[in-house]
């Protein structure tokens, strides 16, 4: 993989290479949720006034219960992810870390920028990322002594989660805005072992979560109804965009269904297809074959529908096979 830090997401880029303002274009770069978790009333008290500790031991509280964390394990609230992500390197021991090449590389970089060794092989400390992504298989159990498992876009199937294993020498991290489809709220959390829990929450300072995202996550997290909708949804609509991009020739693998990793010959063929129609979708440096792409909003098939259609010249693909 490249040492880059290349992400999904980047409609501005987009805009100036391929034209239109932003409000014309899909993102399916991004893997995150369409149809977010609905934002309740917010009191005006969570925008002017300092987030009380009541209010972070909610969330907190919402977060072990939704995830059945274990009881003698401890949960941080974070400003996202990836602020944990960058801060972890900094509160392990160790000078070797295993990171597959073909993974989430914020791991890689925040483990070399805190002067640590990553390598494939295995070493003192492993990521795993827990659906891969962006190849999207779920991972067998980490074989390293100590192990740091992103389960970001895990909460598609609970069942899979390695969350039971949280404690010493076992950290999990889970992200909020994939699944719920709030990424602007900027939310995360790690759960480990109560020390390394107070390490981290000491490195990213007090009040580490906004007023508005404790009181929407909260709810978010209390409501296992609308969870089990929107995986019901997900699996829906994922099957729906395979049986779509197997009509463009493309071959879609992966068990998650927020994303879909696509191999091809030339993906970046595709990506410039999709692009001329304003459709958003992610390429890798590392690996031309690949092409990956998020589900689409419900208003937004018919448009990728017509794209799929136009590739290579077809006028349109059968639309039985659209059916969702």
């Amino acid at each position: 993989m490249s040492g880059g830090r290349d992400h999904g997401g980047a409609l501005d880029a987009a805009c100036a290479r391929w034209g239109g303002a932003r409000a014309d274009w899909i993102d399916l770069s991004t893997g995150i949720n369409p149809v977010p978790y609905p934002l309740p009333d917010l009191p005006r008290s969570d925008w002017t006034a300092l987030p009380d500790a009541g209010a972070t031991r909610a969330l907190e509280q919402a977060a072990r219960a939704f995830w059945s964390v274990p009881a003698d394990a401890a949960i941080l609230a974070a400003p996202g992810a990836s602020c944990l992500i960058a801060a972890l390197p900094r509160c392990l021991a160790g000078g070797a870390v295993q990171i597959r090449p073909d993974t989430y590389n914020e791991h890689a970089a925040a483990f070399r920028d805190a002067g640590w060794r990553v390598t494939p092989e295995p070493a003192e400390v492993q990521v795993l990322v827990h659906p891969n992504n962006p190849t999207g298989e779920f991972c067998t159990a980490p074989d390293s002594p100590t192990a740091v498992i992103d389960e970001s876009f895990c909460d598609t199937d609970p069942a899979r989660s390695m969350v039971h294993t949280a404690g010493p020498n076992r950290i999990l991290l889970k992200s909020f805005g994939k699944f719920w489809g709030l990424a602007g709220l900027r939310l995360g959390f790690a759960i480990g072992a109560p020390s390394l829990i107070e390490k981290l929450r000491a490195r990213i300072g007090p009040w580490p979560v906004s007023g508005p995202a404790l009181t929407i996550a909260t709810r978010a997290l209390s409501d296992n109804a609308w969870a089990a909708g929107t995986r019901e949804r997900l699996t829906r609509d994922a099957d729906r965009l395979d049986r779509l991009l197997s009509s463009t020739g493309a071959r879609p693998t992966g068990a998650c269904p927020l994303f879909r990793l696509c191999t091809l010959p030339d993906a970046a063929r595709l990506h410039a297809h999709f692009a001329r129609h304003r459709i958003l979708t992610r390429v890798f440096p590392y690996e031309p074959g690949w092409l990956r792409l998020g589900l689409p909003h419900p208003d937004h098939w018919q448009r990728l529908e017509h794209a799929c259609g136009t590739v290579g010249g077809a006028s349109a693909q059968p639309r039985a096979a659209l059916r969702p």
